[in-house]
């Protein structure tokens, strides 16, 4: 980034990259908990960022990544695919959040359901864990 865009570009204090994995609750969650700690703090204070530029390399994201004071990754369950691919992209983490460890939250696969008692997505999601995951997030990104 050159110095007059630099000037002329608000970023965002801090960045989450959240897992929005939509084949289980905990990927469900993390994006609904990510959103939820955005709206508390407001865009000033935090953004979500596009977890799926940084393996294509794409120059923006990257630039206000690495310009955010904190970057946070949000995953629900042990892959860790938003860690792993913020790493790879050489971002240096402020805080790695995964809910089946931080709020031991138990990961339901939605396909064990197909074919079965399909239920809608909501059915699958505990507000009680979301708030949990949020307060995590927002935690992270307000601890000095």
């Amino acid at each position: 980034m050159t110095e007059r865009q630099e000037e002329t570009t608000k970023m965002h204090e801090n960045v989450i990259f959240s897992c929005f994995g939509g084949f289980s609750n905990t990927g469900i969650t993390s994006a609904m908990a990510s959103l939820d700690a955005v709206k508390e703090l407001g865009l000033a204070k935090a953004s979500i960022g596009c977890l799926a530029g940084l393996p294509l390399n794409i120059k923006p994201i990257l630039n206000k990544s690495r310009a955010a004071e904190k970057i946070i990754t949000v995953d629900g369950c042990p892959k860790e695919c938003a860690r792993k691919l913020a790493e790879q992209a050489g971002l240096q983490l402020s805080s790695s959040i995964v809910l089946t460890r931080d709020i031991e939250m138990k990961k339901k696969p939605f396909h064990e359901d197909l074919g079965g008692d399909v239920k809608g997505v909501m059915e699958y999601v505990s507000a009680d864990e979301i708030q949990k995951a949020k307060e995590l997030i927002v935690s992270s990104i307000l601890k000095e």
